[in-house]
């Protein structure tokens, strides 16, 4: 039998976006090198979390897929934008609110949405921050595909095991990380130079020549190369520069 309890007398203070924003700002729990002293300003500036999310799905070494069933607002749509591909359900919503709310684009958004959608639609979306629906996120490209609700997440699965079960981990793991890299090369020749060394390195591979075994026996290849130990070494040169705190000369 369960006994009855009065409910605790509770004090409830209503917070401002400042009080939020002060806490935030100022909390001693903050990660190291995630917090910076700026001259002239009462409280340390700390790095958008977001932002640090994105930027470790981005620096994946496998595909990453996105499943979205729901409401996908602000931080629920910036952090699936870093991700390879996207799925959502038919009655999924999107937003990217922030101006409604005199914020600006955070987890690296303004970056990655117009690479992942026209920069003509991202705008629209980014200056109404109005919400739309799974058609239109479809029909501007942050969506590969829509589906039932309940089959999102199956169908995510599928493309996953389509990718793992057919590919080479590491061609395919090199094939993403050159993608996005090439994003901002500024000329083809970039992408020639590590194509090429790229080609040269995977051409001798023990998955190259079971690759080609496989296909001239017609049966499914077995991949054995690891990304952790196979992937080409001119994929090292793909490194991220170190974020630069404010006030820093660099």
């Amino acid at each position: 039998m369960l006994a009855a309890r009065s409910a605790p007398a509770w004090t409830l203070r209503r917070r401002t976006p400042r009080d939020t924003f002060t806490s935030w700002r100022a909390s001693a729990s903050a990660p190291a090198g995630t917090q910076f002293d700026v001259d002239g300003s009462d409280l340390p500036v700390r790095r958008d979390g977001g932002g640090r999310v994105v930027l470790r799905i981005f620096d994946s070494l496998k595909p990453v897929i996105s499943a979205i069933n729901g409401h996908a607002v602000g931080v629920g749509a910036t952090m699936t934008l870093p991700t390879d591909l996207r799925l959502g359900a038919d009655g999924a919503k999107f937003a990217f609110p922030f101006v409604q709310r005199a914020f600006v684009p955070e987890s690296c958004s303004s970056w990655f949405l117009p690479r992942v959608v026209p920069m003509q639609v991202a705008t629209e979306w980014m200056l109404t921050g109005r919400t739309f629906d799974a058609e239109e996120a479809l029909r501007g490209g942050l969506l590969r595909s829509t589906h039932p609700a309940e089959d999102v997440l199956p169908a995510a699965m599928d493309l996953a095991h389509e990718i793992a079960d057919s590919t080479s981990a590491v061609s395919a793991s090199a094939t993403r990380r050159m993608l996005w890299a090439m994003l901002t090369a500024s000329h083809p020749m970039q992408a020639h130079e590590i194509e090429t060394l790229a080609l040269n390195d995977r051409g001798v591979s023990a998955d190259a020549r079971e690759g080609v075994a496989a296909f001239v026996e017609k049966r499914r290849p077995t991949f054995r190369n690891r990304v952790s130990n196979d992937s080409p070494a001119v994929l090292d040169t793909l490194v991220r520069p170190d974020y630069t705190p404010p006030g820093d000369p660099r």
